[in-house]
């Protein structure tokens, strides 16, 4: 396994990778767990070479606290990327290699997927997000790049980005991992105590009833079910839930048998915030 902390070194090594080769790529914020290691497997199966890339965005974080806290596990990440099969490369690069002078964020009209959910509560996060994936995406060059369902948002909206910008690669969605209590694996569930961790699994269990009672109850009636399932454990705090169309991502005002629903949680276990989503039809 190669190591590049420079995209120069980085971009040179990708230069000698044959042209009947496939390039995989896995951008990541570290503190990997199963979940990623799932999508560099896949990755590692489609393609001759994968690169990962271990970068914590500060453009995407619109909570200067959570940016801080968000956990950095390099040694551990590399030790879990060096236990695999196949030819891994690992572009590990500080700030200043990726934003050249100021630290800021491109503005992107992603046709309003980026006003909704994530985008109504955190302003300014998909801007970021889509300025470090092109900056990734234009410095790798892979043929196919890989994302996890767990933010289903972010995955439209890099679709959308690589349809904007014209980019020559293809954006593979990835399911979701989930711990044995059915929680969503996330880098920030490190940051969880034993207590949290467990009543955490609110969360999957609200969204698998929902999935359960989609057909036979109206729309007003599974936001009151969530409200009430919150409400029942107060140590976990609802900041949103909503039941979206998958393609739009606006918020279903009533069913469309055309149409494919997703339901969409974020809420906090102390000030450790989570999401998680399931598809309803």
């Amino acid at each position: 396994m190669v190591i590049h902390t420079q995209k120069e070194t980085l971009v040179q090594t990708l230069s000698s990778v044959s042209k009947n080769d496939k390039i995989g790529f896995v951008p990541t914020m570290g503190a990997l767990h199963e979940g990623h290691i799932s999508l560099v497997e896949r990755a590692l199966s489609e393609n001759t070479v994968v690169v990962v890339s271990i970068f914590v965005n500060p453009t995407q974080f619109n909570n200067t606290v959570d940016l801080e806290k968000y956990p950095r596990t390099p040694e551990e990440d590399i030790s879990l990327l060096n236990k695999l099969k196949g030819e891994v490369i690992v572009y590990l690069p500080e700030v200043s290699d990726l934003y050249d002078g100021t630290v800021a964020a491109k503005k992107y009209n992603f046709g309003n997927l980026e006003n909704e959910m994530e985008g109504k509560h955190r302003k300014g996060h998909f801007d970021g997000v889509g300025t470090i994936v092109s900056k990734l995406l234009k410095i790798v060059k892979p043929d196919t790049a890989y994302f996890g369902e767990k933010d289903f948002q972010q995955l439209q909206i890099v679709k959308k980005l690589v349809a904007l910008e014209k980019l020559p690669v293809e954006i593979v969605g990835c399911p979701i991992l989930r711990e044995a209590n059915g929680l969503a694996m996330s880098s920030r569930n490190k940051r969880l105590n034993a207590k949290q961790f467990e009543e955490a699994s609110t969360i999957y269990k609200t969204l698998k009833e929902v999935r359960e009672k989609f057909s036979s109850t109206s729309l007003v009636g599974l936001n009151a079910l969530v409200t009430e399932r919150f409400l029942q454990n107060p140590n976990l705090k609802l900041e949103y839930f909503e039941i979206a169309n998958e393609k739009t991502l606006k918020t279903a005002i009533r069913k469309n048998k055309d149409s494919k629903y997703r339901a969409f949680i974020a809420a906090f276990a102390g000030d450790v915030r989570l999401i998680d989503n399931m598809p309803l039809n």
